[in-house]
């Protein structure tokens, strides 16, 4: 039976890298009460603003929630937008000395509009050209220096497709982290869907697959996500598959085991980055346990945690300790 107060102490002994898009979450909360008579549209009263870390920084809010030491990667502009997300990161204790500031690229900056803890509208404010060769070479440098000076033991690709995570960005950090012997973690999108040859833990979801790999199927059933998972394979060459289903849970594969992880009943209030609490927390559990089963089954409930909130969320590390004990606890004991 895993111990899992002695698995959740040994993340902070964990060093972690996140590099790819990070971005601001703004929300306005307010209320509705009427429909506007210039447009069909409902009226909303604001009554406060708040900000959020999101993209790539909430997978980095994730592992700091969970006590790893993290350092973020990533290319932001020279703007209030990028000063209130840097203030943000440095106060949850996450490295932002390795971020990179342009005077050609904004920070993305996604507006949120709530009424009765329901988004109405977004507003993107956001640079989606690839990086220039020049932030590249500043871009990798970064990545060298720190895996020279911290020696971290995991580096997560977050790819919102607004250009940070450039081909030659995806390929160069892999093969320096590849010499290093970190795990290597990727949650991709379909531009750079087939860039990242070599990784440890490869985490789409069904939708994400399904568009990469032109496929047509409803049925969710293990012998077919285990022929998806040899389509990447051979296409990746990386280590694990780690698929995420929706309501239906997870699926992990790598060279010996492979499984479907039913989720567990919750309240959903919203999805909005529950992707980024699975890879963070993947990741993290993985590179203490090399175990997948254990990998799978603590990303899976971290998952379902974090739709219980409204807007992007970070995992509380309590929580998911108890929920551990309960729900996994109990399923050792069964077994």
């Amino acid at each position: 039976m895993t111990e899992f107060n002695k698995l959740f102490d040994e993340f902070g002994s964990i060093k972690a890298g996140v590099i790819g898009d990070i971005m601001l979450d703004t929300y306005w909360w307010g209320h509705v009460e009427r429909i506007s008579p210039e447009a069909p549209v409902p009226v909303v009263s604001l009554e406060r603003k708040e900000y959020r870390i999101g993209g790539a920084g909430n997978v980095a809010l994730n592992l700091a929630s969970l006590g790893a030491r993290v350092a973020t990667f990533s290319v932001i502009g020279k703007d209030e937008e990028g000063k209130t997300l840097e203030g943000l990161l440095k106060k949850e204790k996450i490295d932002t000395g390795y971020l990179l500031k342009s005077d050609t690229r904004i920070t993305t900056n996604k507006a949120r509009i709530m009424g009765r803890n329901q988004q109405m509208l977004r507003l993107d404010s956001e640079t989606i050209k690839d990086l220039s060769p020049e932030e590249e070479d500043r871009l990798l440098s970064q990545v060298e220096k720190y895996l020279k000076e911290e020696k971290p033991q995991v580096m997560i690709f977050e790819d919102y497709n607004k250009g940070v995570l450039t081909t030659r960005v995806i390929r160069e950090v892999i093969t320096l982290c590849e010499k290093s012997g970190m795990v290597t973690a990727v949650d991709p999108k379909r531009k750079n869907f087939f860039s990242y040859q070599g990784v440890t833990i490869f985490k789409p979801n069904l939708k994400e697959v399904k568009e990469g790999l032109h496929l047509l199927l409803d049925e969710v059933r293990l012998p077919v996500l285990q022929n998806i998972h040899e389509q990447l394979l051979k296409k990746l060459q990386h280590h694990i598959s780690f698929i995420t289903l929706s309501e239906k849970g997870v699926f992990y594969q790598d060279p010996e085991h492979s499984d479907i992880i039913p989720s567990h009943l919750r309240n959903i209030a919203d999805v909005s980055g529950a992707g980024d609490t699975v890879i963070a927390v993947a990741a993290l559990v993985y590179a203490a346990t090399k175990d997948i089963r254990l990998m799978a089954e603590i990303a899976n409930i971290a998952g379902g945690l974090v739709c219980e909130e409204v807007g992007t969320a970070a995992i509380n590390k309590d929580r998911l300790l108890a929920e551990c004990d309960l729900l996994l606890s109990v399923k050792s004991v069964r077994q």
